[in-house]
């Protein structure tokens, strides 16, 4: 059964913009944060950005902090990564997360959440 699905990676040049989105349920993960990851090969997976459940509180890697922001609507089961001046290193599959049970803690280490969508491609050209 398929919980997170994300959408939006593709193929843009440096500078530009791209806008992930990942579909959850509403009623299942409402009040669990949500976390972007990526990993690029041969490379462990990286954290990128996470949301509290309430969409209060936001958290940035340094990689990516001025650069993308995370947001989520939990009435419509959606989470975005809006992500601009995109970089070649930028070039990875990205990756929803979240947690199966509630949680007022929003991690940013890939061990404390147990729900991950498909991950969708996003290539960065120089």
């Amino acid at each position: 059964q398929v919980q997170l699905v994300e959408t939006g990676g593709g193929l843009v040049r440096a500078g530009e913009s791209l806008r992930l989105s990942c579909a959850f349920s509403a009623r299942t993960f409402n009040r669990s944060p949500l976390a972007w990851f990526r990993q690029a090969p041969g490379k462990e997976r990286e954290w990128v950005a996470a949301v509290s459940w309430s969409a209060y509180s936001t958290y940035y890697a340094d990689s990516v902090k001025g650069r993308f922001t995370i947001s989520r609507d939990n009435a419509k089961g959606t989470g975005d990564l809006q992500m601009n001046n995109l970089k070649p290193e930028d070039t990875a599959v990205y990756y929803c997360a979240a947690r199966a049970r509630p949680s007022g803690h929003t991690p940013s280490t890939a061990s404390e959440y147990d729900i991950w969508g498909q991950g969708t491609q996003v290539t960065v050209s120089s």
